[in-house]
């Protein structure tokens, strides 16, 4: 059984629940977290009171799905149209600080770790090409995805 054969909402939810339970001490939500926006294209900050587990394991779903990701990537998906009377509306990118603060405890956890680049321009300084879940994170995405089939 796969993470990838049932609902992603469902798994997502049951992974943050995990995620608030099981790893109290490594991922906390930053004091800050209800008091800003997460993004541009937002009108409020989020409503959701376990957003920030919820965003956790999100990062973690689509890192198993995609493989690598980054920041970068993430913002441009977290991302949404903002809504305008007079102009166009245009896609605005979520904030960088919520999700990379999001990877770094994920990280710390264990549950994510940084990928080196295949190409390095120097040997002496490693480069990064993004972030990987580990296989503890997989086994908790394909675990609560079993139990979510029974």
């Amino acid at each position: 059984m796969s993470a990838l054969d049932v609902n992603a909402n469902d798994l997502i939810a049951k992974v943050a629940q995990a995620l608030k339970a099981n790893h109290k001490d490594t991922i906390v939500p930053p004091a800050w977290v209800n008091l800003v926006k997460s993004g541009a294209h937002n009108e409020r900050p989020p409503q959701e009171p376990d957003f920030w587990y919820l965003r956790c394991a999100s990062l973690l779903y689509n890192s198993y799905k995609y493989g690598s990701i980054g920041v970068r990537e993430m913002r441009r998906k977290y991302g949404g149209r903002t809504q305008h009377i007079v102009s166009r509306s245009h896609h605005r990118r979520a904030g960088g600080k919520i999700i990379r603060l999001a990877f770094q405890q994920l990280e710390k956890s264990g549950l994510m770790k940084l990928e080196k680049a295949k190409v390095q321009k120097e040997p002496s300084k490693p480069v990064y090409s993004g972030r990987v879940i580990s296989s503890k994170g997989k086994s908790l995405l394909d675990k609560t995805a079993k139990e979510l089939t029974k």
